[in-house]
């Protein structure tokens, strides 16, 4: 059971907010969580004399937000000038280890670059072929069914989603980041792959473990 926050504390809360805070200042001043924050400032109406001041803590938030980004994007840069066959494989493994069914090989997820990433190692390490994947696309009753389809066939090479693709439509709604549902990559008589997989990641394993 959540712990009560404190009136005094709500009230401090929308005070802070109506004259134009942001949230981080909020959760400092107040001694609260961002999402406590957030969740009591959220209806609040910032004064017209102080939105000036919320909209400058909002663009600095998100310069400083941006400047993080590029430095962390040139460290990137710096760190991995190439990938080798050993880096593609270990790539592969963890994803799998990951994401990946334990059963039978396939691999489900809704992040299209990881799927994107994961298909083309598969087909440039791994010697997979066309012919031998097997795409599903699972969406939720509440989604258009084509628009899933077309942002799949953007993510997948298209003559492989339409030849070889099944639509399975879960009951439910899902929001936000399932938008356009789930991909499901199956390797048709995949088990060697299945074990090249997990002996990859039991050799990772046993190396740290060393």
């Amino acid at each position: 059971m959540k712990a009560r926050t404190d009136p005094s504390i709500i009230t401090k809360i929308k005070d802070l907010r109506s004259r134009g805070y942001s949230i981080p200042e909020i959760s400092i001043q107040c001694r609260v969580s961002k999402s406590t924050s957030s969740r009591y400032a959220k209806n609040v109406k910032i004064l017209p004399q102080y939105y000036q001041r919320w909209l400058d803590r909002r663009n600095a938030g998100k310069i400083i937000s941006e400047r993080n980004w590029a430095i962390a994007q040139e460290k990137a840069k710096n760190l991995i000038n190439d990938v080798s066959s050993r880096d593609l494989a270990i790539v592969a493994s963890v994803l799998y280890w990951a994401e990946g069914s334990k059963r039978d090989f396939s691999f489900t997820n809704s992040d299209p670059k990881m799927i994107v990433v994961f298909v083309k190692i598969l087909k440039s390490f791994f010697g997979v072929s066309n012919e031998d994947l097997k795409v599903s696309i699972r969406i939720y009753n509440d989604l258009n069914r084509q628009a899933c389809l077309r942002f799949w066939s953007k993510v997948v090479e298209k003559k492989l989603l339409e030849n070889n693709t099944s639509i399975n439509v879960l009951q439910g709604k899902k929001d936000g980041k399932l938008q356009y549902g789930m991909c499901r990559i199956r390797v048709k008589k995949g088990g060697n792959l299945l074990k090249h997989m997990f002996s990859i990641n039991s050799r990772i394993h046993d190396l740290l473990q060393s």
